[in-house]
């Protein structure tokens, strides 16, 4: 019998910026007729729906002037923050500089100055593209045996949670290198919303209270993000004054007031305090890592994305090359076929049990990346793929795989500026509101970011993501992550995207199937971007699916062929740039804001 949950048998009204559709739809049991028959597309012989017209049209932003930029963010603040910068003469840097500080501002739950995160940079004029790490490391006293036996909340919440975070050195790395505006201008946008505030929008309320019960534990937290004992709610605005005096000290002093100023003081105090790991000296150590990026082909184009400790652009690539022979075959079965599903789900399986056994920080373990991104280990997978019917996770031959965590709450940010210049750069305090600490007098939430490596007990964890010793905690170490972002170059060496998504595991997923969408079923940006995605990462052995926009029909027949199906509302929240080319030069420039989040591209005037 077809494994599949019974939420699969629900059309769930819509959220996080969806239309709202019908519960019964054409392709359902006892079926209405359509509302809004302009929303489906045909693919093959099934049809899947997409968001209504206007909430799709919302979310792109496209030119033909190859001299306008545009910024993709997840909160349209950030995406204005980095138009203004190119506006008054800056380039892609100093454009994804000032986003990321306004997307630390506005989205507190996902992102911050006490995370960190992954960037890469493209310069145009030489066709050298960088890849920056500056995600949080591990304190100096954490070991293994410091978290042996804590309970799996200890790593989630509160002060041994918190890793050393590296987003403002980063971001002052990469600006020094080739920002074009003063330090100052581009964190001004950012201090103004701070001080000034700005409305609590859904995922955020939504976030608020959630974790509420955790947050109301930390006086400073309590302090910004409630109002007469609870959190605040939609619509009320968030001032957050403690925040913005700490961002004017980092536009003064730069990186150092994270390292020896008054901000890293503060945040030692605090966390010291609480029982946490962090001291000063982690903070005075901590450097910016460049690394070099792990590339591949796909459909003639090439693919450039972040290397170890990020599996996210190895198992991209590595998942691209196992379905690199597929194409037609799933362009003639249809995008939301079972056949297109069905193989891409095994691809992704067989590359996350590869993450798995092998992935980890390449300053302390030998990472095999050539081997897992070739086209003999593609290969290998591939023809251990049955083509009707699923191979149960535990079949695989995987050896030495232990537990891993993962958060979903992250962000994204892609930009491309009048010259060609690009930035694609993924940022997290990793879970929602990180451990939910907030410094005090510093207004920064701390990550949680030590959630991030393996479990030393072998057990599930929220997540179901497993990693192996490879991971294991050790002091300086970078946790494993799937942060993906990533650009396509087309053969002449254009950039043809730039695209990257928050999610967790799912980051992987919801990435590449945008830009499998885009190179090989020749969707349009928006289409890409919007489809209904799948997610599936070996453990748990379960199938998740966008069910809210898949075709009912597909998802029975992935059930029949053995997938446990696993209804999920969402997979990821793409911020991605398309342009299209000729060899005179760009002929269209589209910048598309996933619907599954209240992000908005923006284009210069």
């Amino acid at each position: 019998m077809p494994v599949i949950s019974r939420k699969c048998y629900r059309r769930p009204v819509a959220a996080h910026g969806f239309a709202a559709v019908a519960v019964c739809l054409s392709m359902f049991a006892g079926c209405a007729s359509l509302t809004n028959p302009s929303n489906w597309l045909v693919s093959g012989s099934t049809r899947f729906f997409l968001p209504d017209e206007g909430t799709r049209e919302s979310r792109v932003a496209s030119t033909t002037d190859a001299r306008k930029g545009i910024v993709v963010a997840a909160h349209p603040l950030a995406s204005d923050a980095g138009i203004a910068m190119m506006e008054a003469g800056g380039n892609a840097i100093d454009a994804a500089v000032a986003a990321s500080f306004v997307i630390s501002v506005v989205r507190p739950q996902s992102t911050g100055i006490g995370g960190g995160g992954f960037l890469l940079s493209h310069n145009a004029l030489d066709g050298h593209t960088e890849a920056f790490d500056f995600r949080e490391r591990a304190p100096s006293r954490a070991t293994t045996e410091k978290y042996r036996g804590l309970p799996a909340s200890a790593t989630v919440d509160g002060p041994l949670s918190i890793a050393t975070p590296g987003l403002v050195s980063g971001l002052a790395e990469v600006h020094r290198k080739a920002g074009k505006l003063s330090w100052k201008e581009v964190l001004q946008p950012a201090i103004r919303i701070a001080r000034e505030g700005f409305s609590v929008y859904p995922q955020l309320a939504t976030a608020l209270h959630d974790r509420a019960g955790v947050l109301i534990k930390y006086p400073a937290s309590t302090r910004i993000f409630f109002r007469e004992g609870r959190p605040l709610r939609l619509g009320e605005s968030l001032v957050q004054t403690d925040l913005a005096a700490t961002l004017t000290r980092v536009a003064m002093h730069g990186a150092t007031e994270f390292k020896n100023g008054q901000t890293a003081r503060l945040i030692v105090s605090s966390v010291g305090k609480a029982g946490g790991l962090l001291q000063e000296s982690d903070l005075l150590n901590y450097r910016v890592m460049k690394r070099l990026p792990v590339s591949g082909q796909f459909a003639g184009q090439k693919v450039v994305s972040m290397p170890p400790p990020s599996s996210g652009g190895i198992h991209a690539i590595e998942i691209l090359n196992i379905l690199r022979n597929d194409q037609e075959s799933i362009v003639r079965s249809g995008f939301a076929s079972s056949t297109h599903w069905h193989l891409m789900a095994e691809a992704m399986r067989r590359a996350f049990a590869d993450r798995a056994t092998f992935m980890g920080d390449p300053d302390f373990v030998d990472v095999p990346v050539n081997r897992l991104i070739g086209f003999e280990l593609a290969d290998k997978w591939r023809k251990s793929i049955d083509p009707r019917k699923a191979t149960p996770s535990n079949f695989l031959d995987i050896k030495n795989a232990s537990v891993l965590h993962e958060s979903d709450s992250t962000t994204h940010i892609s930009v491309l500026d009048p010259d060609g210049n690009a930035v694609a750069t993924t940022q997290t305090v990793n879970f929602t509101f990180g451990s939910c600490m907030v410094a005090e007098g510093t207004g920064v939430v701390l990550n949680d970011e030590m959630d991030d490596f393996a479990r030393t007990d072998s057990q599930p964890n929220a997540f179901g993501l497993t990693g192996n010793a490879a991971n294991a905690v050790a002091p300086g170490k970078t946790p494993l992550s799937s942060m993906t972002p990533t650009f396509v170059f087309d053969s002449a060496g254009k950039i043809r995207m730039i695209a990257g998504s928050p999610g967790g595991p799912r980051i992987i997923s919801a990435t590449l199937q945008t830009i499998f969408n885009h190179l090989a079923l020749k969707m349009s940006p928006a289409d890409a971007v919007h489809a209904p995605r799948i997610h599936h990462q070996w453990i748990p052995d379960k199938l998740f699916v966008e069910t809210k926009w898949a075709p009912e029909s597909t998802v029975r027949e992935l059930a029949s062929m053995g997938h446990v199906i696993e209804p999920t509302e969402r997979i990821g929240d793409v911020q991605a740039i398309f342009t299209e080319s000729t060899r005179s030069g760009p002929v269209s420039r589209t910048g598309v804001s996933d619907t599954r989040s209240e992000g908005r591209p923006r284009v210069m005037r």
